[in-house]
């Protein structure tokens, strides 16, 4: 221990530093309860894939409420497709890739080596998994609905493609980034989800299975996050300089003013998220009893363009509600733990 006077001592008006041995072993804690919750948010997600195929696919009316909002794309298509187009042209192979590397390129600039493994992790696992669900695992039954293209095509692959590349730069980007991040990826991936539906790629419940496996992936490596065990520095022993205490109580301001940011963030995505999914489902849901009063695909515009909108408002809102719950994870998951003493 120092003397009084001496340097590093009480008289010296610096910091004490503690012993080397203790300087040597730093703590180090994970969030297992924030791993668990994020692995049961992925099961969640993963029997969201399902429950979008099962109805949507396997069943007479949901491939008719489908084909309905499909076919309600031609009206307003003339217009819509040259914006829609420009949307679809930035999700490719190449830009899935340029941002593979550049999200691996945060993380290691981070000094954060887990984290650009968690990206590749994220990408790779989404992309891979919509093509083996899609072309090999999920079959589309002939169930007499006349419809466009007799192959399955959920999930969307534009969509996971899109979703994965917010969703990987949610991963990485610092705290304070990470709203701007949420809030861009979102509107991103709701205008990907959205263009598909236009241009007549996709059905609604493409979109929303493509979004239900980013988020599968995205909540599995939150999860590593939050099992990675991170360095908590000691506090301080003795008096600590005096210069120092302002900027201490910057940077205490200035968390809570991220901290604030991320939940007006996190909540606006969430409302914005279910009010938009309660608009798509009551319109799906009136579609659906057109379907069964008919026995068929409505054919007049007004129901059509109902069921259009009403899965357009479904796609924005449940890409509004993956990324609001990302976000919250991806903070849980990297949130520093309590300091004691």
């Amino acid at each position: 221990m120092p003397r009084a006077g001496a340097p590093g001592g009480p008289g010296d008006g610096t910091a004490w530093s503690l012993p080397p041995s203790q300087e040597d072993r730093p703590a180090r804690r994970s969030r297992p309860g924030v791993a668990a919750l994020a692995l049961a948010l992925a099961l969640a997600a993963a029997a969201a894939v399902w429950a979008s195929w099962w109805a949507f696919v396997t069943t007479t009316t949901g491939q008719a409420v489908d084909e309905a909002a499909f076919r309600g794309a031609t009206f307003g298509r003339s217009r819509l497709w040259t914006v829609a187009s420009d949307v679809l042209e930035v999700v490719s192979v190449g830009s899935v890739a340029a941002v593979l590397l550049g999200a691996a390129a945060i993380a290691l600039a981070r000094r954060r080596w887990g984290l650009a493994v968690q990206v590749a992790l994220l990408m790779g696992g989404a992309n891979v998994t919509t093509r083996l669900l899609k072309h090999v695992v999920l079959e589309r039954p002939d169930l007499g609905v006349s419809y466009a293209g007799a192959e399955n095509a959920l999930p969307s692959g534009h969509t996971t493609a899109a979703a994965s590349v917010s969703a990987a730069l949610l991963l990485v980007v610092p705290p304070r980034v990470r709203p701007w991040a949420a809030l861009l990826g979102a509107a991103f991936t709701a205008a990907t989800g959205f263009s598909v539906l236009v241009g007549q790629w996709h059905r609604p419940s493409d979109v929303v299975a493509a979004l239900a496996v980013v988020l599968v992936w995205g909540a599995a490596a939150c999860a590593l996050v939050a099992l990675a065990p991170r360095r908590v520095e000691p506090p301080a022993v003795g008096r600590a300089d005096t210069a120092a205490v302002p900027r201490a109580d910057l940077a205490t301001a200035g968390a809570g003013r991220g901290r604030g940011v991320r939940r007006a963030v996190t909540g606006l995505l969430l409302v914005a998220g279910l009010v938009l999914a309660a608009v798509g489902a009551l319109a799906l849901a009136r579609t659906a009893e057109v379907v069964r009063t008919a026995g068929a695909v409505p054919d007049g515009r007004a129901d059509l363009v109902t069921s259009y909108l009403g899965a357009g408002s479904g796609v924005v809102g449940a890409s509004a509600l993956t990324f609001a719950l990302l976000l919250a994870l991806r903070q849980a998951a990297g949130e520093r733990p309590p300091r004691r003493g």
